[in-house]
Formats: C-alpha cells, structure tokens, sequence
C-alpha cells in the first residue's frame, strides 16, 4: 500500500509544470521551481498513519476535515498555515486527491505557471 499509495501521489504532483521532487525532513517533497513545498508524502511521519500534507487556499482545511475527519486532519507544523493533511490508509478517493493536490499548486505556483494549467 505505501509504495502504491507514494507512485500514485508522485505521477499527480510531477505532472504540474516546473515541479520537482527531494526528500525534506526524510520524507518525499514536491516544489514549484525546486523552492516552494506544495505537497509532502508524509510515511509515519508522527504517528501512525500514512498521508499527504498539502498546501491549501484559505478555508479548505477547515472545511475538508468538518466534511469528513475521518479522511483529513490538521497536519503538524504546517496545519497553523491551512494546510490539509490527507490520509492515504484509508479507501483513497484519487479524484479527490487530484483536485487537492491541484489546489495546492495553484496556492503556491506563481501566476505564469498556474496559468499554464488553464490554457
């Protein structure tokens, strides 16, 4: 399931134009133009459970985990910020992944980029 769930998430954040991936904090990262985080796959990270924490516009997260707690969170360090936590141990809706993922692009990714994704 890890490697599944980590191959699927790195094909959505790699196909965003000028994305890259490295480890930070020992985890796989994505960034726009090798500076900026927009998702990081998050194996364990602090507890026990498999996830993604991603970069989210103004209140998604709140309205993601009011939705459904069971399938979203706070995320450490970051969740001050409004990010999403997005658990990847439970049935994933890759759909839905996507579009959360696109989001966090579109928040970081400077406007010449995002406007790339609507041309």
């Amino acid at each position: 399931m890890t490697d599944a769930a980590l191959e699927r998430l790195r094909r959505i954040c790699l196909a965003f134009p000028e994305t890259t991936e490295r480890l930070s904090h020992g985890e796989p990262t994505w960034f726009v133009r090798g500076k900026k985080t927009f998702v990081t796959y998050a194996d364990h990270h602090h507890d026990d459970r498999l996830a993604c924490w991603c970069a989210a516009p103004p209140g998604a997260q709140e309205a993601l985990i009011a939705a459904a707690p069971d399938r979203y969170f706070r995320p450490a360090y970051v969740g001050h910020r409004g990010w999403v936590g997005v658990y990847l141990d439970v049935e994933v809706d890759w759909a839905e992944v996507t579009e959360i993922v696109t989001d966090a692009y579109r928040v970081v990714a400077p406007a010449r980029l995002v406007a790339q994704l609507d041309a």
